[in-house]
């Protein structure tokens, strides 16, 4: 699963990159999106594998965990940010199409992809830094496959009340904010959809044709709409 995750992104990727055709906002996001998939899957997947080997026999230090425990909000935190600027681009695109290419324009594209990756740090590094300096009594190594925030917490000799506080807030904003954004997103998109006056418009961009074209998990979901999403420009 690890090799098949590692290589689908890459391919992405590498595809992006060569194929000039897709020199588009769209495939630029999906692009960046896939490199982070990577970054993100190698960050958790290696210990796990080790550990499974081992069967969890392999000790893992203090700084190891905080370093695992940076990379994985930092990275899950641009990766959420990153699916709410993907959602803005489609609501740009279906909703104002003659104004698209005016509004989302490369520098804009580059400044929202560095803007994802800044967030994703100010959010990941206060966090690390608040784990970083607690007092872990005897208990310098760690037997697990991946190094979860609360299970760190626990094994600390001192109150982790504000930590648990500062894991909470940034769970929230990292969760909820791009959540809002995309669930918005796609109202308005449906809306734009529902707008569309010509009988043959209703028919192919109608939801029940959408919604027919979805299956598996929200991830998945959110990846398919954003790949059919061109069809809907077209109409437009």
């Amino acid at each position: 699963m690890c090799l098949t995750s590692l290589s689908g992104n890459a391919i992405i990727a590498v595809t992006v990159q060569i194929n000039h055709s897709l020199d588009t906002p769209m495939y630029f996001f999906l692009a960046d999106l896939a490199v982070l998939e990577i970054f993100y899957t190698s960050s958790i997947a290696p210990l796990a594998l080790e550990n499974l080997l081992s069967m969890g026999k392999t000790p893992v230090c203090i700084t190891g965990c905080g370093t695992q425990m940076f990379f994985f909000v930092f990275l899950g935190g641009v990766d959420c940010v990153l699916l709410a600027v993907m959602a803005y681009d489609r609501f740009i695109a279906i909703c104002y199409p003659l104004r698209y290419t005016l509004i989302v324009n490369w520098p804009l594209c580059v400044e929202l992809m560095v803007g994802s990756l800044v967030l994703g740090f100010l959010l990941s590094l206060p966090l690390a830094v608040l784990i970083f300096h607690l007092p872990f009594c005897n208990n310098r190594e760690i037997y697990r496959f991946y190094c979860d925030m609360p299970v760190v917490m626990r094994l600390a000799c001192a109150d982790t009340h504000v930590h648990r506080t500062a894991l909470y807030l940034i769970s929230f904003i990292v969760l909820n904010i791009p959540l809002s954004v995309i669930s918005t997103s796609y109202v308005f998109i449906v809306e734009a959809i529902l707008q569309i006056q010509s009988a043959e418009g209703h028919h192919r961009a109608s939801p029940n044709l959408l919604l027919s074209h979805l299956s598996g998990p929200p991830a998945v979901w959110l990846h398919q709409l954003y790949i059919l999403v061109p069809q809907f420009q077209l109409l437009s």
